[in-house]
């Protein structure tokens, strides 16, 4: 049945795909991945009939149906993977992590890592908070940028329930990078904080050596 699942979906994917825009797509990640070609909203709706509740696949399917669709070569295939995962938020156990990791390190970059750390992650250590700690260490002490950044940017949608703590920890660990996307991500979660404590973010800033776009990004709401 998967492998029907899998086969329909690239079927609908090739109906609507656009060689000039796979070129632009792919240039615009580094030429680092292949597409079909589509801008968000037409293959949002070509793989909506795969979303449709009915016809999700049973949970028990779904790690394996990831990890295949996680390697196939377009991109839209990772887009959606991420998108079928977030169906099952609420049905997740506590080995999913190990399914999220892997979307994580595998055909890594900004453009899925961030919606797997901020939608899929965050909504996992919310069910899970007694995980936190213990995958979080494992992850910093990876060096791999990309779980660096999950970490930094799990809470991201978290609002006034940011632990500040756990924040000043993680960043810390993390001050002195010569990493782009560890510095943006640090500045970007510092912002997002300053939404609902402010005074916390300003008074961190102060008194903490940030790479200056951390810095930056940090401040830009702060007048």
């Amino acid at each position: 049945m998967d492998n029907d699942y899998i086969s329909a979906l690239q079927q609908e994917f090739k109906a609507v795909s656009n060689s000039k825009i796979a070129a632009v797509q792919k240039a615009y990640l580094r030429n680092q991945f292949s597409f079909y070609g589509m801008k968000s909203p037409v293959r949002r709706e070509a793989q909506k009939p795969f979303l449709v509740k009915q016809f999700l696949p049973a949970k028990e399917n779904l790690d394996q149906l990831v990890r295949t669709l996680w390697q196939k070569p377009q991109r839209e295939f990772h887009y959606f993977a991420q998108e079928l995962v977030q169906k099952y938020c609420k049905q997740f156990e506590k080995d999913d992590i190990l399914l999220l990791e892997f979307m994580v390190v595998t055909n890594s970059w900004w453009d899925t890592v961030d919606f797997i750390a901020t939608s899929l992650i965050g909504s996992y250590f919310k069910k899970f908070p007694d995980q936190i700690n213990p995958v979080t260490k494992k992850w910093m002490v990876s060096e791999n940028i990309w779980l660096q950044r999950s970490c930094l940017l799990f809470q991201l949608k978290w609002k006034k329930n940011i632990d500040p703590v756990f924040l000043e920890q993680t960043i810390n660990e993390l001050i002195g990078s010569k990493e782009f996307f560890i510095n943006k991500a640090i500045g970007w979660i510092l912002r997002q904080y300053s939404r609902t404590n402010q005074d916390w973010v300003i008074d961190y800033v102060d008194r903490t050596e940030l790479n200056s776009l951390s810095k930056r990004e940090a401040l830009k709401l702060i007048s």
